[in-house]
């Protein structure tokens, strides 16, 4: 039986290894291949990643509790140890979140036969079959292919870095942070606690203002001169975005190392596509973002990059439209098999339609739908009379109503 740090050189040199062969297979980019080689690794490293993990354990002493003027050097050879296997564990558990990311992100945008039957991209583990697998691409794309490349299959994320320039280094940490920054929900209003003098008697009251008032000419007006304030609440703050550091991580290295100067903008695009091209439900089972949230319920400013440069545009632009998508998703829980007709892709796009201020040829340019579909995708839903209760503003719809119910709809304007 190995021992542990024979277990440790052999996870570190077969990551290694991994690195060096992936690089390769992305040469001449053969679909089938890769998947297999995909699967392959990812047997391999969950192997590995299950015996050390339980070797290690989950609860392992920090690396950081040694003094660095500790001198004894048995205690300095222990703590050393235990730090190697914990960047060993780390590195893996890193690795197979590039492998799943990757995985899901082919199969996102690709489907496999062989013949007749559609099969599953888990099940590509025979090399004798490859030749046999046909690969169609699905009519709409989730996540960015062009990074496959660049995610950190070795699972050494900051060595990789280190090979990179300085201009993809700030990339990284510009995308790492904006991924790892907590929504902020934003109050249309203060909560305010006033105490004040009257008749003599100091006396506390709480009153609710809007945020572009003028507080102290406010409350002047109402208190008169002698008054002190605070504000009890306007922003809270809820959890990140993605809740696995592996994920984000590879996502950093991977579109920073692709575009230094947009990697950002693009991840942000790719995000919000990711939301309006899929439902919940499938969001549970893609896995293209490990432990990403099903639908966001308040603000991320990487939203927010892909339309900064939009006429109107103001904080929480993206957020917002990303959210009425989620609500509206569950408005149409129990009614879905009114409009079965239209693809959970193109039904986002429609829906886009109807929350924006975007016309049809900027919502297919935004989400990479064919523009004839999404016009048909939209008539449907006219058709269905569901318009009606999701949106607030219906008129952007009236010119995709058949004739018949244009003109009906003129005479009731005619006569009041």
């Amino acid at each position: 039986m190995t021992t542990t740090e024979e277990l440790v050189g052999q996870v570190n040199k077969i990551l290694d290894d991994i690195g060096i062969d992936m690089a390769g297979l992305f040469e001449s980019f053969d679909i089938p291949s890769l998947v297999f080689y995909l699967n392959r690794n990812m047997e391999i490293l969950r192997d590995f990643e299950e015996e050390l993990s339980r070797r290690v354990g989950e609860t392992v002493p920090s690396v950081r509790g040694i003094d660095k003027k500790e001198k004894d050097p048995h205690i300095r050879w222990l703590y050393k140890k235990k730090h190697n296997r914990i960047l060993a564990l780390e590195r893996l558990r890193s690795a197979i979140v590039a492998h799943k990311m990757a995985l899901a992100l082919i199969s996102a945008n690709y489907s496999f036969y062989i013949g007749n039957r559609e099969i599953d991209v888990k099940t590509i583990k025979k090399h004798e079959e490859l030749k046999k697998i046909k690969v169609v691409k699905k009519p709409f794309t989730l996540g960015r292919l062009e990074i496959l490349p660049h995610l950190a299959y070795s699972g050494d994320v900051l060595k990789l870095l280190g090979q990179e320039s300085i201009e993809v280094r700030e990339a990284f940490k510009l995308i790492k942070s904006k991924l790892r920054e907590k929504g902020v929900v934003r109050k249309k209003s203060f909560r305010i606690e006033v105490e004040y003098w009257e008749k003599g008697r100091l006396k506390k009251t709480k009153i609710d203002l809007p945020t572009d008032a003028d507080i102290e000419s406010e409350l002047k007006q109402r208190f008169g001169k002698r008054f002190r304030w605070r504000v009890l609440s306007y922003v809270k703050t809820k959890g990140v975005l993605i809740n696995n550091h592996y994920t984000v991580d590879n996502l950093a290295l991977a579109y920073s190392a692709f575009d230094p100067e947009k990697g950002p903008e693009l991840l942000g695009l790719d995000l919000f596509r990711y939301y309006f091209l899929t439902s919940e439900k499938e969001r549970e089972s893609l896995g293209l973002y490990p432990d990403i949230k099903l639908c966001i319920d308040c603000h991320y400013s990487i939203f927010d990059l892909p339309f900064m440069k939009e006429k109107g545009f103001r904080t929480g632009f993206g957020s917002m439209m990303i959210i009425q998508k989620c609500e509206i998703e569950k408005m149409l829980s129990g009614k879905r098999s009114e409009i079965s007709n239209i693809p959970n892709y193109l039904l986002g796009g429609a829906i886009l339609y109807g929350i924006s201020p975007f016309d049809e040829e900027k919502v297919a340019e935004l989400l990479g739908l064919d523009l004839d579909k999404l016009v048909e995708a939209i008539r449907k839903l006219v058709l269905s009379g569901l318009h009606t209760s999701l949106f607030t503003n219906v008129e952007k719809f009236e010119k995709f109503m058949p004739k018949s119910d244009k003109a009906k709809r003129f005479l009731e304007l005619l006569q009041g």
